[in-house]
């Protein structure tokens, strides 16, 4: 089982990820809007996004808003953030800045 992080470990972790933000009013939880030129390139994202999910075995609550992909991290199982969370963010905006360089 993944360890939950302490406050403060969590939002050093969050300084080192632009643009992704605690949820107001749960802090269990981080997310991301990621913007494209069109909602054909936002589902190929999401795409990529499931198949970074399987890899690392750990899924993200995915939105799509026509040309905004949303997504949510969380670890059910520490109840709130782990590094696993962090790790998984990176990947996906890995990913982002491949597809939108």
């Amino acid at each position: 089982m993944r360890s939950k992080l302490t406050e403060e470990a969590a939002a050093a972790l969050l300084a080192a990820r632009p643009g992704w933000l605690q949820d107001e009013g749960d802090s269990r939880w981080i997310s991301k809007r990621y913007r494209f030129g069109s909602f054909p390139e936002a589902v190929a994202f999401v795409g990529e996004v499931a198949r970074i999910a399987e890899e690392e075995e750990h899924h993200p609550l995915i939105a799509i808003d026509y040309k905004v992909v949303t997504l949510r991290l969380t670890t059910w199982s520490a109840g709130g953030l782990t590094r696993l969370d962090f790790t998984v963010a990176e990947r996906f905006d890995e990913a982002f800045a491949v597809m939108r360089p």
